[in-house]
């Protein structure tokens, strides 16, 4: 009875301390035009490792060069992001994966159908530099303000690939 009581006090203390940061700005972390700024589509950092493609692609029409990035973009987001699991499961998974403070659960198409229509660039922004909306809230890098921004990007990567 005693081993339950202690574990119960435990999972609540990590519970506490994971929703402390709720809501909370972090001093310490970049203005939102900085943060901003730094934001790639994976569509586009694809793109650019196909500049050493053969020559004959690089005399497609423009036409298919344009249909490329749409065809990645879905690719991408039907492929959980390895690097993405890591941080979901050492950060974000305390809200996402109960729905503390509002956050979408991972792997719920109906919570997440609506962000996703936003686009991942207002993603990635709401991930990295925080937001209040209606259904709830989102610390800055799910408030660990050491994660980097490809880090939290990842992390978004990855539960938008769970929720397809």
């Amino acid at each position: 009875m005693k081993l339950r009581n202690l574990s119960i006090t435990a999972a609540a203390f990590a519970l506490a301390f994971g929703l402390s940061a709720c809501g909370q700005r972090d001093a310490g972390a970049p203005p939102a035009a900085a943060a901003s700024a730094s934001i790639a589509p994976a569509a586009s950092v694809t793109l650019d490792a196909s500049a050493n493609a053969s020559p004959s692609a690089a005399s497609a029409p423009a036409a298919s060069s344009e249909a490329a990035p749409a065809a990645t973009t879905a690719a991408a987001a039907d492929t959980p992001n390895p690097g993405g699991e890591k941080v979901f499961k050492s950060v974000c998974f305390m809200c996402h994966q109960t729905g503390a403070a509002g956050a979408p659960i991972a792997g719920n198409k109906d919570d997440w159908a609506p962000r996703i229509a936003q686009g991942k660039p207002t993603l990635y922004k709401h991930a990295l530099e925080g937001f209040t909306g209606n259904k709830g809230t989102m610390p800055p890098r799910g408030g660990n303000p050491s994660l980097k921004d490809n880090e939290v990007e990842a992390a978004v990567d990855f539960m938008v690939a769970k929720a397809h």
